[in-house]
């Protein structure tokens, strides 16, 4: 027996040694990397999410030892490895080459969601029952609902509840009876998905919290500060240059209308005629602090004032 026995630790040593080959040679690579928590994540949901992001993102599991071991081989921050490790129950070393780590943040943010709970499910936050019309058929499940701390009643042939209720408070077990019940009603309350717990690109460490960022707002907003500093600086590109001829447009109509029409042509008096008829079937707007005999006597002395000194008054 003891042979026997001999040959398997050895055997299993092999098996941890070219385990730790293996994860050595991921992180030899370049990119970036991080630790994902998979807790909770069914086999089949788990494939179908990994199947989905395989051309961008590899995903390895492995003991934490192994890890910890393959880690401080390639000579990275042991430190930044346990911080990672502390945020998740079930870790998963995962690797990019074509993401940084605000895009991978996002594509495993796109795995997150609810499944129905289960005995001994803590509520990750409070949650709801929303006030209003159920789809359940009137019947004993107003009994049902009222029994768990849902309040119901039967309205007009409809089973209806009464007001908004927090059902389970942030950090509290969901009773059975209750999970059961938000089933029934459609909430599926315990989020799951590929979380990621930090990445690692160049020796930084990016915690969740920094990476979750609307990039896409960021974007749009550098764009639009782009194109301002453009116009103020007079570069012209393909964004400025519809701007800057509307604006030459604009100021040349206005010198336009400053001249007598002889000295006009055809072009320039119709742009000229369809802008004061745009200008003069603009509805008038009045403050809304002043009162009607104040605005009756300002129209009155306008009329007596009023003269008509061609296209300059308009655009003077």
């Amino acid at each position: 027996m003891i042979p026997k026995v001999g040959y398997l630790l050895k055997s299993l040593e092999k098996t941890k040694e070219k385990r730790v080959s293996e994860l050595v040679e991921i992180l030899q690579q370049d990119g970036v990397f991080g630790i994902v928590d998979t807790t909770g994540v069914p086999a089949t949901a788990m494939l179908g999410m990994r199947s989905e992001l395989r051309n961008r993102i590899t995903m390895t599991m492995a003991k934490k030892s192994l890890v910890r071991i393959a880690w401080k081989e390639v000579g990275f921050d042991s430190a930044m490895l346990e911080e990672m490790m502390d945020k998740a129950e079930q870790p998963v070393l995962v690797h990019t080459s074509v993401l940084t780590p605000f895009q991978l943040f996002n594509e495993l943010e796109k795995t997150r969601t609810g499944r129905s709970a289960k005995a001994g499910d803590i509520a990750p936050q409070d949650i709801m029952v929303e006030a209003g019309e159920t789809d359940f058929p009137p019947g004993p499940i107003v009994g049902e609902l009222s029994a768990v701390g849902i309040p119901a009643k039967i309205d007009k042939g409809k089973v209806l509840i009464q007001k908004t209720v927090t059902a389970v408070n942030q950090g509290d077990e969901i009773p059975v009876e209750l999970g059961l019940m938000l089933d029934k009603l459609g909430i599926k309350p315990i989020e799951i998905g590929i979380i990621l717990c930090g990445t690692i690109e160049d020796g930084i460490l990016m915690p969740p919290d920094l990476l979750a960022i609307d990039t896409v707002a960021m974007v749009a907003q550098a764009a639009a500060n782009a194109l301002s500093l453009a116009i103020n600086t007079g570069i012209t590109n393909s964004g400025t240059i519809p701007l800057f001829i509307a604006q030459a447009n604009t100021s040349a109509l206005a010198l336009a209308g400053q001249l007598d029409s002889s000295a006009l042509d055809e072009e320039l008096s119709s742009m000229l005629e369809a802008t004061v008829t745009a200008v003069a079937s603009a509805p008038a707007e009045t403050a809304p602090e002043e009162d009607a005999e104040e605005v009756a006597a300002e129209e009155e002395e306008d009329e007596e004032d009023a003269s008509f000194g061609g296209l300059g008054d308009l655009f003077g």
